[in-house]
């Protein structure tokens, strides 16, 4: 059964036409499928609401409707008929249904986000956000660096300094849509004349057109050309990471602001370190009597040297902390930590002397190694 008008509007069959208007206001809100882009049923709970308002707030439809209802086929419930040809809203977007109640001078003008998507606006159009690619060393990327990045953008055109007039006169009222940036059309539907508004093509709903355009920008304010930023990067950005800087994008057309521009983040891999969140992690290769006896050395982080005591027995792949030379917290929080992971390496290429040292330390040791022949001394010495 279609559900009640007054239900869908959840407004008393007593109510005024303030009080019809305020719940049409909310409900279309509340249902814009631009704000249930996951509900399928959205537009058409919307023109359901819109079809309850539309009858209700015509006192003579609303007569007709408290007498005999809805007619056969209104879209008035989600179960309704809605066909085509009963549903005076078939067609329709929901921005061109918000115009048939407010009109176009209304805020709920197009919708909340106009006909397109966005609110249509009079004022100087912001520029487009651009974006660029930024390759940086591994260093750079964890220390912070200052680098230049280079984008091809609108910028402000010199000759007529973002105006877009040769002579620099200021811009005059669009003749097209008479200076509204808006053109309505009028259309038939079975509830009578419906006017709708669009965006005037010729001014692109500035409202103002240039008279005598610049002859280097024709008349845009802008010209495309190569421009080179500095972008601060902050220490500690990653593989991926994108930072925006704001007013670095194209220039808007006619004096209109600037857009952003974003800028992504490549690192270049290191020969020694690499990263894990915010720690550092590299090998450290240790002979075996360094790794056996201990050792004390001189280790050279990414912006530092520091002591870095190895002690007696390390074993391969005993890993190290020095505290505080990781990554920096973009947070601003101190940095992560370095983590040194201990490779032991086999001796290799062995004199004779070494062989026969080896051989006394099996033997203290009570080891079992494999007997020195002829054969075994030249592979030895070979690898």
């Amino acid at each position: 059964m279609a559900a009640d008008f007054y239900d869908l509007l959840g407004v008393g069959r007593n109510a005024t036409e303030d009080q019809l208007k305020k719940a049409f206001r909310r409900l279309a809100r509340q249902h814009h499928p631009d704000a249930n882009p996951d509900d399928a049923d959205a537009e058409t709970r919307f023109k359901e609401i819109a079809l309850a308002y539309e009858t209700l707030s015509d006192p003579q439809k609303r007569a007709h409707y408290d007498r005999f209802g809805a007619p056969p086929g209104a879209a008035a419930g989600r179960g309704g008929g809605g066909g085509s040809g009963d549903d005076p809203f078939s067609g329709m977007s929901v921005g061109e249904i918000f115009d048939v109640f407010f009109g176009s001078n209304s805020p709920f003008a197009g919708g909340p986000f106009g006909d397109d998507g966005r609110r249509t606006r009079t004022a100087p159009q912001r520029g487009a956000d651009l974006e660029a690619v930024l390759t940086l060393d591994f260093a750079e990327a964890v220390l912070g660096t200052d680098a230049e990045v280079t984008v091809r953008t609108a910028k402000v055109c010199e000759m007529c300094e973002g105006g877009g007039a040769a002579d620099g006169a200021p811009p005059v009222a669009c003749g097209t849509c008479n200076g509204s940036g808006q053109m309505q059309r009028v259309r038939q539907s079975a509830l009578g004349q419906m006017v709708t508004r669009t965006v005037c093509e010729v001014c692109s709903g500035t409202g103002e057109v240039i008279a005598n355009p610049c002859s280097q920008c024709r008349g845009e304010g802008r010209v495309v050309d190569d421009r080179d930023y500095t972008v601060t990067v902050p220490a500690g950005v990653g593989q991926g990471s994108t930072l925006r800087v704001v007013h670095r994008g194209a220039a808007g057309l006619r004096g209109g602001p600037p857009g952003d521009l974003y800028v992504h983040i490549e690192v270049r891999p290191h020969n020694r370190f690499q990263r894990d969140g915010d720690n550092l992690v590299d090998q450290l290769r240790l002979s075996m009597a360094q790794a056996a006896l201990g050792v004390e050395i001189k280790y050279e982080t990414l912006d530092s040297l520091e002591d870095l005591d190895i002690p007696p027995g390390t074993q391969s792949g005993q890993v190290f902390c020095i505290r505080g030379r990781g990554v920096p917290r973009l947070e601003g929080r101190g940095r992560g930590d370095l983590l040194v992971q201990a490779v032991v390496d086999t001796p290799t290429r062995l004199s004779d002397e070494e062989i026969d040292l080896l051989h006394e330390l099996a033997e203290l040791r009570g080891e079992e190694v494999a007997p020195t022949t002829r054969k075994r001394r030249r592979e030895a010495r070979r690898r």
